[in-house]
């Protein structure tokens, strides 16, 4: 059957509802979203003498718990996307460095995090990793939580002297939204997520990312080092031979990148045959948002320090998110996101056929390959005989990587 044309511009319309409206992101100017930035290929921002981190860094107990300390408990983390709860009272359980958190949508449309961890005998409220409720009750002696994380019920605890409800709300946790997507941050006084992420305002805007919706989730559980997941995902140096088929859509060696240096990275690399990174090279649904002529052939990516991977093609969007479970273990959700009207759009044209299936079987095939390939590393960083090699040329982004690593680290 034949796929939408891709150079085809679908308008898309914000939606009205809470979902949007959540979105607290600032909003960009025209002269942002116009703005030609600056790429330079790969080999050009390549330092000379960059080698890979040394063993300790990916094997050791120690400096795992350092990482949890010094960037997981300080850095704004991604858990999720705010379609994912998308009704009042939708909630998901997330973890971030061993602590239990809840994501919930209160009566007003916004989106709220909390501890999981009632504020009577510190039991753990909610076992469930989803699902939805007009309150959070715990589950061990009924002390009864609003949306908004108030204590609205507490049996028998009227007749405690001094007793007082409103001292006993679940301890919140910052929360914040970018371009839809919710992070948290643990420490106590965190810079703004706003101002975390200047460097990236307005970039992505055209893709409407706030008002996708996701087809799907596949949950990895890799046995390798989360750095090496970062490594991997930066460079194309090794698509020749591990990746057939993407190498067949999208030359290994035609990367550019805006982003070079500092906790965000990437860039672009051109779609050369077919229309879209998919099984069939074809476009699989609408395009995602306003993405121009000269767009529609590229496919972009970008990690954000220190737990998301961004992949940005036409008709779909994939995010990696990233959470680090041991030196030697990485869990990983990836979510496959769509124009929120693709399934039903072109029901009076023949030829428009919405198939997430072909992004997402082309996108497992290749994940799967980049993780099997990051575990032998893995197996031989272990190694007495490991010790740090030459990055190329082409491997200039995982050498800056390492380098903002080891910053955050100081």
């Amino acid at each position: 059957m034949r796929q939408a044309p891709l150079h085809t511009e679908w308008p898309i319309q914000p939606l009205t509802d809470a979902h949007a409206a959540c979105d607290h992101s600032s909003v960009p100017t025209v002269a942002q979203t116009k703005t030609k930035p600056a790429f330079r290929k790969t080999a050009e921002t390549f330092a000379g003498g960059a080698k890979t981190l040394g063993q300790k860094y990916f094997v050791s107990p120690e400096i795992f718990a350092e990482e949890q300390e010094k960037i997981f408990a300080k850095q704004w983390i991604l858990v999720g996307h705010q379609s994912q709860i998308a009704d009042t009272g939708d909630y998901a359980v997330q973890q971030v460095i061993g602590e239990s958190l809840i994501v919930i949508r209160d009566k007003t449309g916004e989106i709220r995090g909390f501890y999981n961890v009632c504020r009577h005998r510190g039991t753990r409220l909610r076992e469930d990793r989803s699902g939805h409720a007009s309150a959070i009750q715990c589950p061990y002696h009924a002390w009864t939580y609003g949306l908004d994380g108030r204590l609205i019920g507490a049996p028998h605890m009227d007749d405690v002297p001094g007793f007082d409800k409103a001292n006993y709300s679940l301890h919140a946790v910052n929360l914040a939204l970018w371009e839809g997507f919710i992070f948290v941050n643990l420490s106590d006084s965190p810079v703004p997520l706003k101002e975390w992420l200047v460097p990236l305002a307005g970039k992505f805007s055209h893709w409407n990312l706030s008002v996708l919706r996701s087809a799907r989730r596949i949950e990895y559980d890799v046995r390798a080092n989360w750095k090496l997941i970062f490594e991997n995902y930066s460079e194309c140096y090794h698509c020749p031979g591990v990746h057939p088929a993407l190498s067949k859509l999208t030359p290994y060696d035609a990367a550019e990148n805006d982003l070079a240096g500092g906790p965000f990275l990437g860039g672009f690399m051109p779609i050369t045959k077919g229309q879209s990174l998919t099984m069939s090279g074809n476009a699989c649904a609408l395009p995602v948002g306003d993405v121009s002529a000269e767009d529609f052939h590229r496919v972009f990516y970008y990690s954000i320090f220190p737990n998301m991977l961004l992949s940005l093609h036409p008709d779909y969007v994939m995010v990696h998110q990233l959470r680090p479970e041991s030196p030697d273990q990485t869990l990983i959700n990836c979510d496959w996101f769509f124009h929120p009207e693709a399934a039903g759009a072109g029901m009076s044209d023949p030829g428009y056929r919405y198939n997430p299936d072909d992004a997402i079987e082309f996108w497992d095939m290749t994940n799967k390959q980049d993780w099997h390939v990051c575990e032998l590393s893995q197996q031989g960083i272990a190694s007495r005989a490991y010790e740090p090699g030459p990055y190329s040329s082409r491997e200039s982004i995982p050498a800056a990587w390492d380098r903002e690593y080891l910053r955050q680290m100081e």
